[in-house]
């Protein structure tokens, strides 16, 4: 028996797809200062020093686990009940959109995109835990990631 179903799509157009994703991701750099401009001054303003984002995934799904914010090394204080604006290309487009969310959701927005843009698929199979530290003073955010992988070991013995 064969199978006439071509196993890719004829008319999808790769180096157009490309192209696009190509100026997404430019984009996205380019919104990327004023973002983390627009949650830093809030978190600088109330003296927190550091966020800390936890997250995990695995069987095909995944959340953020924790936030936790810190005034010093070993000071938890609350996140600021203020609001922040965030742009966003969303996928599939180049429109910039920007829409208002609480700094917690904010925090969880940006960490959400820098996995989805960094390692697509981190909640897939096996799955991927880790955390983002937010540094206030740097101005910086670090990806702390860790994807598990399943290992399988064969051996044959004929006798």
């Amino acid at each position: 028996m064969t199978n006439d179903t071509p196993t890719h799509d004829p008319t999808f157009d790769t180096a157009s797809w490309l192209a696009q994703e190509q100026a997404r991701a430019r984009l996205d750099e380019s919104i990327r200062p004023k973002n983390k401009a627009a949650l830093f001054e809030p978190l600088a303003q109330v003296g927190i020093t550091t966020v800390l984002v936890e997250f995990d995934g695995y069987g095909d799904s995944g959340q953020i686990e924790d936030i936790s914010a810190h005034a010093g090394p070993d000071i938890a204080v609350d996140l600021p009940e203020c609001n922040v604006e965030i742009a966003r290309v969303e996928y599939g487009s180049l429109e910039i959109v920007r829409k208002t969310y609480t700094v917690r959701e904010a925090i969880e927005r940006l960490a959400y995109d820098f996995l989805e843009d960094t390692h697509g698929g981190w909640e897939n199979n096996e799955g991927a835990y880790g955390d983002f530290l937010f540094d206030v003073a740097e101005r910086t955010i670090t990806l702390n990631y860790n994807e598990r992988i399943e290992t399988s070991e064969y051996t044959q013995h004929v006798f």
